[in-house]
């Protein structure tokens, strides 16, 4: 069964998706878009695989409900936990013309080609780096190249308490910077796999040798849904292209409204969302 078209639904647990989808409205300014952010139940990192995997498909399933017929997983650790399941398992039971993609394939397929010496550094949260998602998908693509991980766990807390340019924020990040580098001195390419730590990029900068470059996922993200779409024309047809944008969370709208605005520098007017 084809649904009507309906705009691209983009999914986090919480607010870091949105630095994905502030760069899928700038490469794609012409689609409508559904955010759900399920604050409630945030952090997923520390959840099972079982657990995240639920979280997120109930969440798509709203999403579906909601006339979406492509949804982003703009979340590392539900694209990590519960991408593939929902993909392989689900999507053919609920219906097979709806598609869920998620942010770490369009990453791992592209990121070794940035580095020259063959290290690549990966700063995440806790989560993501136990799942060990990013160095199995980056040597399907880049045997040769050597992935160095670093747990980052005060990071969001810092974005999302809007403390991130602080001081203070300076001793948490310039520790994580050494910590990696002494481990993996020949890295000259780091890649941000949490969707909040593109707020701290340029903290993390200052502490980088000039030749290590620092790479985020939104911009990859949107240039493969860009991608996508152009290749499958029966789904970008299925897209709806008023322009529009809407906002849900499971959680506080105010709170909600207020954190989004670190974001996306603007006004953001949220709905809430009864799970």
């Amino acid at each position: 069964m084809n649904y009507p078209a309906g705009p691209i639904g983009v999914f986090d647990s919480g607010y870091g998706g949105l630095t994905i989808f502030q760069q899928l409205v700038k490469q794609l300014p012409q689609y409508d878009y559904i955010y759900l952010g399920d604050n409630a139940r945030n952090p997923y990192g520390i959840r099972s695989y079982d657990v995240v995997y639920d979280f997120t498909l109930e969440c798509v399933r709203h999403l579906f409900d909601m006339g979406c017929n492509l949804v982003i997983l703009a979340c590392n650790t539900a694209s990590a936990k519960a991408l593939r399941t929902i993909q392989q398992r689900d999507l053919p039971e609920l219906n097979g013309s709806r598609r869920v993609l998620g942010v770490i394939r369009p990453t791992t397929e592209i990121i070794g080609s940035y580095s020259d010496s063959g290290h690549v550094g990966i700063f995440a949260t806790q989560g993501t780096v136990n799942s060990e998602s990013y160095p199995i998908e980056i040597q399907k693509f880049f045997p040769d190249v050597q992935i160095y991980q670093e747990a980052c766990p005060m990071w969001v807390p810092l974005v999302e308490n809007n403390e991130h340019n602080t001081s203070g924020a300076e001793y948490f990040i310039q520790q994580h910077v050494n910590y990696l580098l002494e481990r993996a001195p020949l890295i000259d390419t780091i890649l941000l796999a949490c969707t909040h730590y593109p707020l701290l990029a340029h903290q993390i900068a200052r502490f980088l040798p000039h030749y290590v470059q620092l790479i985020s996922q939104g911009e990859i993200v949107a240039r493969s849904l860009v991608s996508y779409l152009t290749k499958h024309p029966e789904m970008e047809a299925r897209c709806t292209r008023y322009g529009t944008r809407k906002y849900y969370t499971t959680e506080s709208t105010d709170d909600f409204d207020t954190k989004a605005r670190i974001f996306l520098k603007g006004h953001v007017e949220a709905a809430h969302l009864q799970l």
